[in-house]
């Protein structure tokens, strides 16, 4: 490196100085003796029209500090995209002012970057003393600086080693995108003095501070503009960056970055390490301490403590406390208790009856007159009682969607007992909200899978509550033949089942009464007792009906929540206190289905068996049991009880003098003994 302040081969640093700091620079100009300067300037679509008015002024702002004459600096300027351009030769002017005039008139090229080809016309055509060069033998340094912003299309690495070959000393400026192996293959050695790289064109004229202290010896941290966040060590003509301990120095050499200690491996911290400028320290993760060591952690034994107030065990976790309880219990909200768990309630049990709990294990139970099959779930299924079935489902708003799952598994668990075919029981399902729509008629599945397949894939609906307007599409539609239900002559039991948790927002008065007489079998004619009776008696298809029965479908009535008592009465046929259930939650509507399964086999077919004995009363030919339903809470909506409702109900036995009475709701009873012609 030419090491001379002031030297020609130091000229091109002068020009990187920002043209705003030669303007303000006081002192006389750096005289450096004759120097040939040509700037190569890339002037490709990629440079934006803002971004090459950026570069010209920098030019403008270049000329202004050289010493520009015949017997001192020529300057010569090209340009190039994918051609080569000359704007001014090195002997076209001799004043400052001619020059500047030619540059402020550049247009750029706007086409490729063809960056070689450039090169390969500055060394054969812009130094060619026929451009106003000087000779050789004159000894006058050749300096090209390449400015560019992008990768060049074609090859520079070859035509720029055959120029500085020829002694042109090349200084390389990329801005942005800049591709910076091509700089460093152009440049001139040493390459840390002949490749520079800046962000943007905005950016350029920061490089000139420390050229123009390398070319007039000025102590560059003195006079400000270093940029050193730390320190400045001044050197001849140049300066560099330190940083204080504890910090080391950034890319940009410029500002200082806190040592990271804690990256190196070596702390030793088992859990954390929390770096400072030229140190560290360890800390631990929640719920543990850090030991004396000042690097292990330890856990901390909240239970220790004794203040847990855990009924069973207590276990200790790095958020604190927390109780746990034996096999066999569950933890209760409060977080400490524990209670003994039901596994009935808590595990998938599949008794196709009833499940009861005993201890840590259940056992699965079959109603009376059924026996457990061998897989200890499933009880023997009726094969007897057949029925059209239609069940009316509440789809509003108020039943929400996990409450709607609920019902769909209810139903699916109802379909279980069923003999579902198509000469057995049919089944129906029809959803209501503020309209109605039937998820699927009577005639289209011919098996329980199939049904209950539809049943999960049922969407729920919404919105309103249309009781009255389901009452009336189940009567004048879903019991149809072309719906797929039997024909009257075959005397196959019509049946309908309404799931509701709210009042209706029309009238179902009119269709209440006309489901109950019209469309089938008289009311009372099937045994299945959603409100609790075991036993009915169901005609076998192709048996004459009894001419003294009224006509109608069997409707059942079941409310869960806040249904309203007198329309469930209004939907339920005679007598209703065994055509109603009502559950006061979703949760709890298995009681019902307890109550439900083993209602539909009759134990004879006697034609005095074919209409209800009465009001309170039994059958004649058939075994009665005592009808089941949920004890009605206090204050449940539509009743005339006053009070709040009970924080529970169960299902007890009503009794046949309960019955009698019509309207009773009395103690629990047992259970009649079995009636016989």
């Amino acid at each position: 490196m030419r090491g001379l302040l002031c030297s020609p081969r130091l000229m091109l640093l002068l020009l990187l100085q920002p043209w705003e700091s030669q303007l303000q620079f006081a002192g006389p100009r750096c005289r450096t003796g004759p120097l040939d300067l040509v700037f190569v300037i890339d002037s490709s679509r990629s440079v934006r029209p803002f971004e090459f008015e950026t570069m010209r002024q920098f030019l403008v702002g270049l000329l202004r500090g050289l010493d520009v004459g015949p017997n001192a600096t020529r300057v010569g300027v090209i340009q190039y995209s994918s051609q080569v351009q000359s704007v001014f030769r090195l002997g076209a002017f001799s004043r400052r002012e001619d020059m500047e005039r030619a540059i402020r008139a550049l247009v750029p090229l706007a086409q490729g970057t063809m960056t070689g080809l450039a090169i390969q016309y500055a060394m054969n055509v812009a130094f060619s003393v026929a451009e106003g060069a000087r000779p050789p033998e004159a000894r006058v340094p050749r300096i090209a600086v390449i400015v560019t912003d992008g990768r060049p299309q074609d090859r520079v690495a070859e035509v720029a080693a055959q120029a500085r070959a020829r002694g042109i000393e090349i200084y390389a400026v990329g801005v942005q995108r800049a591709d910076v192996g091509s700089l460093r293959a152009m440049a001139s050695p040493p390459l840390d003095e002949h490749v520079f790289l800046v962000e943007s064109f905005d950016l350029i004229q920061e490089f000139g501070l420390q050229f123009q202290g390398r070319l007039c010896g000025k102590d560059l941290c003195v006079e400000g503009g270093h940029g050193c966040q730390h320190q400045c060590v001044s050197a001849l003509g140049t300066f560099h960056c330190a940083c204080n301990p504890g910090y080391q120095l950034a890319e940009d050499n410029k500002s200082c970055l806190a040592i990271d200690l804690c990256t190196e491996g070596t702390h030793g911290c088992e859990h954390h390490c929390i770096s400072s400028p030229g140190s560290y320290s360890c800390r631990c993760r929640a719920g543990f301490v850090l030991q004396q060591d000042q690097r292990s952690c330890r856990a901390i034994d909240h239970c220790s403590f004794g203040n847990h107030s855990c009924q069973h065990e207590c276990v200790s976790t790095f958020r604190g406390p927390r109780c746990h309880c034996r096999e066999g219990h569950d933890l209760l909200p409060d977080g400490r208790s524990c209670q003994a768990r039901d596994l009935c309630n808590g595990v998938d049990h599949g008794c196709e009856f009833q499940c009861v709990s005993e201890g840590l294990s259940y056992r699965c139970l079959c109603p009376e007159g059924q026996q457990l099959q061998a897989d200890g779930k499933s009880c023997n299924r009726c094969r007897e009682g057949h029925v059209d079935l239609v069940l009316l489902v509440d789809g509003s708003k108020s039943v929400r969607p996990q409450n709607f799952e609920l019902v769909k598994r209810f139903v699916n668990q109802i379909v279980d007992f069923l003999d579902v075919s198509p000469e057995g029981t049919r089944v129906g399902l029809v959803q209501f909200s503020s309209r109605v729509r039937t998820e699927f008629p009577l005639g289209r599945y011919g098996t329980a899978a199939e049904v209950k397949q539809a049943v999960l894939a049922v969407e729920y609906m919404e919105r309103g509550t249309m009781t009255g307007l389901a009452l009336r599409h189940m009567v004048e539609h879903s019991f149809s033949e072309a719906q797929g239900a039997r024909p009257r002559a075959l005397n196959v039991p019509r049946v309908g089942l309404v799931f509701t948790d709210g009042r209706s927002q029309d009238d179902i008065s009119v269709w209440a009464a006309r489901a109950k007489e019209e469309g089938g079998l008289g009311a009372g004619r099937t045994g299945l007792g959603l409100g609790g009776t075991r036993k009915g008696s169901f005609l076998r298809p192709g048996a004459p009906a009894a001419s003294s029965c009224p006509t109608g479908i069997v409707m059942y009535a079941v409310g869960v929540g806040k249904a309203v008592e007198e329309e469930l009465r209004q939907i339920a046929s005679e007598p209703a206190e065994l055509h109603v259930s009502y559950s006061p939650d979703f949760g709890s509507m298995t009681h019902l289905l307890e109550n439900l399964r083993g209602s539909i086999c009759p134990d004879s077919h006697s034609p005095d068996s074919l209409c209800p004995a009465g009001r309170g009363g039994h059958r004649r030919g058939y075994r009665a049991s005592e009808p089941v339903r949920m004890r009605k809470p206090r204050g449940v909506p539509g009743s005339h009880a006053g009070g709040a409702r009970e924080a529970n109900a169960e299902p007890y036995p009503l009794g046949p003098r309960a019955r009698a009475g019509g309207e009773g709701m009395g103690p629990p009873k047992p259970p009649s003994a079995s009636l016989t012609a």
